[in-house]
């Protein structure tokens, strides 16, 4: 069953012209090719080159302030120390904000990481290596030798770790080489397969030092700078709980999308390696009940209840509208199979980017400027106008202007596809 309503698609011009509309802002392939971006591959990403132009517009106009509420890792807040922006950046996902923290220390001295580096892998190749212990999931995606040699890289890392930039950079060095070292297949979107598997994966000891090497390069590369260093807070972005009110005049980030796609899984064999979690079925606590609910995992069947967050005084410009849609939802999923419950999901959604607003109505001056990247959503084919209610909840929050600006339009291939309503991507820009 498909939901016969307006797309964003034709409610909203194509991007054309200008810098500023460059196609490649809602994409992170373009970061691969640039130092210190290029260090560890996170999917939900956008263009860092495109974020310096957005702040390049800015700084005509005088002196001005940054923030990324939904920092991930790092796109705006490097993009900023570039561009000699004061920043700040949010991220509450515990190992993407460690990501994040360790790019910031590009600007660490590069002979010193050099050397803890080599230091790291002479430790390596003393110590015997063990492959007991680690969970399922990484005995499935490693081969028993390069499970191996990972092994002592981590345990020489942890004999060495001191807690100082230095430590953190080999972390990342490690951290970064894990997919290219296993055999197992990676989906586009950061999802692990394992029974689909690569041809070529690297030796572990040869794809740290290649690593190593890259990173070293890119700190001598960018060299010395005198620019105010971006501050990250791991905190949730419903509160922005460390960011100084009446701090930003410019917001450029890009928050989940309510598309079913689980931020906490993405990094699930990362976390796995480190021990910091044993599989799927600890990310709940880990991860997601400190992310934005975007997919519905977030939301057990009996994890809310769904006519009370409807209720709440904070959806009350949207909520007809939306809870039309959670109606339709309700009533599709159960001639599903699967029984998802994107119903709940939506409700939730909406729920946490209306704090989303409220938090960033206290630490945004005013006037100020604020872009989303943002795509719109369709679960069990029934449109969900993501960013006109996104937009009305700014304006709920005491913003006073919305516009959106599409980049691309989405879900027109049909392959794979599970509905066939036309999606788009662009630029929701709030003014106010």
């Amino acid at each position: 069953m498909e939901a016969h309503v307006p797309t964003q698609k034709f409610l909203f011009p194509e991007a054309e012209g200008s810098p500023l509309r460059d196609k490649t802002s809602s994409t992170f392939v373009d970061n691969m090719k640039l130092p210190v971006h290029r260090w560890f591959r996170y999917s939900a990403g956008f263009s860092s080159q495109w974020v310096e132009s957005v702040i390049a517009e800015a700084q005509q106009a005088g002196s001005m302030t940054v923030l990324d509420p939904f920092a991930g890792a790092g796109t705006t807040l490097l993009a900023a120390e570039k561009m000699g922006a004061e920043c700040y950046g949010v991220e509450a996902h515990p190992f993407v904000s460690r990501v994040a923290r360790a790019k910031l220390f590009y600007r660490t001295d590069s002979a010193a990481f050099r050397e803890r580096a080599k230091k790291m892998k002479t430790a390596a190749l003393r110590m015997q290596g063990h492959t007991e212990g680690y969970p399922p999931l990484i005995q499935k995606c490693f081969s028993t030798q390069a499970l191996t040699d990972l092994d002592r890289l981590r345990r020489a890392w942890l004999d060495l770790n001191d807690a100082s930039p230095t430590a953190e950079l080999t972390w990342l060095t490690l951290v970064s080489i894990l997919r290219s070292v296993s055999h197992a297949g990676t989906a586009p979107w950061q999802y692990v397969l394992p029974r689909k598997t690569k041809k070529t994966p690297i030796d572990a000891l040869d794809a740290f030092d290649i690593m190593a090497r890259t990173m070293w390069r890119d700190m001598e590369a960018v060299g010395k700078l005198t620019t105010p260093p971006a501050r990250l807070v791991s905190t949730d972005a419903r509160t922005c709980e460390g960011i100084p009110d009446d701090f930003a005049s410019l917001v450029v980030t890009s928050p989940p999308y309510a598309n079913n796609y689980d931020y906490a899984d993405a990094t699930r064999l990362e976390m796995c390696f480190l021990r910091e979690i044993d599989g799927w079925g600890d990310l709940q606590d880990a991860v997601r009940r400190r992310l934005i609910r975007s997919c519905s995992q977030h939301v057990p069947e009996k994890a809310v209840q769904l006519a009370e967050v409807l209720a709440t005084p904070e959806l009350a410009h949207i909520r007809g509208p939306l809870s039309d849609v959670c109606e339709q939802l309700g009533r599709i999923r159960q001639e599903k199979g699967g029984k998802k419950t994107y119903h709940l999901m939506v409700a939730c959604y909406f729920q946490d980017m209306a704090h989303v607003w409220l938090a960033l109505r206290r630490v945004c001056r005013r006037p100020s400027r604020v872009c989303f990247v943002l795509g719109d959503s369709a679960p069990y084919g029934v449109y969900t106008p993501v960013m006109e209610w996104t937009g009305a909840l700014a304006k709920a929050a005491g913003f006073e202007t919305f516009t959106f600006e599409k980049t691309r339009d989405r879900n027109v291939k049909w392959k794979n596809r599970k509905h066939r309503v036309p999606l788009c991507e662009g630029r929701l820009w709030v003014q106010g």
